[in-house]
């Protein structure tokens, strides 16, 4: 599953406003792009899950879970796990920024 939805993400205009939006950033288009690769590259297959349509990638080192349309493989949001730490920080990691 990993590696098909490498070789075919997708995106839409819309979804790069959404993802700087729900993450509380602010990237360029390729930058977005890059962080969702990284993702996907880095995170574990078995933190893949699909769910009727979707398929939702799970990554508790950086705090995220992006969710994928199964079938077309494009990207319809991303969101952090824990609202109150920062993307790329695991909750453990997060007791070093205080």
């Amino acid at each position: 599953m990993k590696k098909e939805i490498l070789e075919n993400i997708c995106y839409t205009k819309l979804v790069y406003g959404r993802i700087n939006k729900k993450l509380n950033i602010e990237l360029s288009i390729d930058k977005i792009e890059q962080l969702i690769l990284t993702i996907i590259s880095e995170t574990e297959e078995s933190e893949f899950k699909k769910k009727g349509k979707n398929i939702y990638i799970t990554n508790h080192k950086r705090n995220m879970r992006l969710t994928i349309n199964s079938y077309t493989h494009r990207i319809i949001t991303a969101d952090k796990l824990d609202k109150k730490v920062p993307i790329g920080f695991s909750k453990i990691d997060s007791t070093a920024l205080h």
